[in-house]
């Protein structure tokens, strides 16, 4: 029988890395009794979506955002590929996608038919999250 999947959303943040401890904690200790398959997914943005200005110079500015976005993504797998080796899981799947973090992790619990979704938490209170969570709240619908 095949484990069910746990997608980790991940970014460069603290809270994220602190999901994915909790995580390892939580459902991968000890790692060879995990009752899931782990997926680790980073959401690399678009270099467009973090500038925000045109002009002649725009183009020169985008190459070095998108250089800059895409040492962050590396960086950031590496750095879970070498928690996951210092917690003994050795089949865990990382991988970067370009795109938006909400269109990203629902199209990554859709490919891998995943489980469960884990997400770092930004410590926002119930208002803000009520708030930022209209545009996700779309997609939930989607998959349920």
């Amino acid at each position: 029988m095949e484990k069910p999947v746990m997608v980790v959303g991940l970014d460069e943040s603290e809270h994220s890395f602190y999901a994915l401890e909790w995580t390892f904690q939580h459902f991968f200790s000890p790692p060879e009794n995990s009752p899931f398959k782990l997926v680790i997914v980073n959401a690399k943005p678009s270099p467009s979506s973090v500038v925000g200005f045109a002009g002649p110079s725009a183009a020169e500015v985008v190459t070095y955002v998108d250089r800059d976005l895409k040492m962050i993504a590396a960086r950031v797998l590496e750095k879970a590929k070498e928690i996951c080796t210092s917690k003994s899981i050795k089949d865990a799947i990382c991988e970067s996608v370009d795109g938006d973090p909400r269109n990203v992790l629902c199209d990554a619990v859709d490919k891998y038919h995943a489980s469960v979704l884990v997400v770092g938490s930004h410590g926002y209170g119930a208002i803000k999250r009520y708030i930022y969570s209209f545009p996700l709240n779309s997609y939930q619908y989607k998959f349920r």
